[in-house]
This record gives structure tokens, C-alpha cells and sequence, in this order.
């Protein structure tokens, strides 16, 4: 049964990942990568990290994916649009440049821990204590300088709407015109 719950929530993770990546929307990318951090908090579940698994869903997906779909409406994006290519030499070489990577990271990986054996979690590793603590005193910094940039990227992009909406605008008749 958990080998299924797993196949499940990985395979959504991987298959909203792809979906991420490969849709022209932008909306929908987005709520693509909200279905893959749902699937990666539910497999911090299956690893015994409920904790991991409520700051998954409350900070990535609550928060900043919020921010995200904020921006892209407020910045009112459109669907990509691309000229119709023929590039099926170019999708053969990624494919085979692709496939002789991943052959690659297998075998490093193989060759380091094919001998070696994990050790199950320890109840100290993943409890709340810990992680507040290195979060509050060894990452404050990198956590109040991501708060800050998410800050500066949001003004930044209503600066730009805003902009773009006085460019957009009609001009006033002029002087002499009867309109």
C-alpha cells in the first residue's frame, strides 16, 4: 500500500513538474507547480517529516505561489507565441544529449552508494526544536533576504503594470482638433 501511495505521489510530482515546464500558459504552469509541491509535501509525509510537509504547503504553495499568480495577472501575460519551426534535428540532439546525461548521473550515483547503506531517520533530525532553531539563528539571514527580494519583485512589477498602462493609454485630443 505505501508503495503505491509513493508511485502516486510521485508521479504526480514528475508529471506536473513536466507540465510546468513544456505549457506555454503561465497560469497554468503555475498551478502546475502548485499540484507538484502538494505531491513533494505529501511524499515529506511518507518520510515521517509532517512538520517539512506544513511548511511545504503554507509557505511554497500558500505564499509564494500566491505571489507568483498575483504578478502574472497584475502583469496581465499572454500565451507565448512561436513561429512555426521544424526543429526535429534539434529535439534529436536534446533527446540524445538528455539520455547520455542521465546515463551519467546513474552511473556516478551507482559508483558512489551502490555499497553504501542509509541510516533511518532519527527523531532528532526532524523535529520542530531543531528545525526552528537552525532556521531562527543559522538561516535568518538567507529567510529575511528571500522575504526582501519577493518584496522589491512585487513593487517592481506593479511599478512596470503601472508604466505600461501609461504608455498604453490614449492621448488627449489636440488643441485645435474638433474631436
Amino acid at each position: 500500500m505505501l508503495l503505491i501511495v509513493f508511485s502516486l505521489l510521485a508521479g504526480a510530482a514528475v508529471g506536473s513538474a513536466i507540465v510546468v515546464v513544456l505549457h506555454r500558459n503561465p497560469v497554468v504552469s503555475t498551478m502546475s507547480l502548485v499540484v507538484t509541491l502538494v505531491a513533494t509535501a505529501g511524499l515529506f509525509v511518507m518520510l515521517g517529516s509532517p512538520f517539512l510537509a506544513a511548511l511545504q504547503i503554507l509557505l511554497y504553495t500558500g505564499a509564494i505561489l500566491v505571489l507568483f499568480l498575483f504578478v502574472i495577472m497584475l502583469l496581465n501575460v499572454r500565451r507565448e507565441r512561436t513561429a512555426v519551426t521544424h526543429a526535429s534535428g534539434m529535439l534529436v540532439g536534446a533527446g540524445v544529449c538528455a539520455v547520455v546525461f542521465a546515463g551519467a548521473v546513474v552511473r556516478l550515483f551507482w559508483a558512489a552508494y551502490s555499497e553504501t547503506t542509509v541510516a533511518p531517520l532519527q527523531a532528532d533530525s526532524v523535529s520542530l526544536i531543531v528545525v526552528a532553531r537552525e532556521l531562527f539563528s543559522t538561516y535568518l539571514l538567507p529567510f529575511e533576504m528571500i522575504g526582501l527580494l519577493l518584496l522589491v519583485a512585487v513593487v517592481a512589477a506593479s511599478w512596470v503594470a503601472q508604466k505600461g498602462e501609461a504608455v498604453e493609454s490614449p492621448k488627449p485630443p489636440a488643441h485645435g482638433d474638433p474631436r
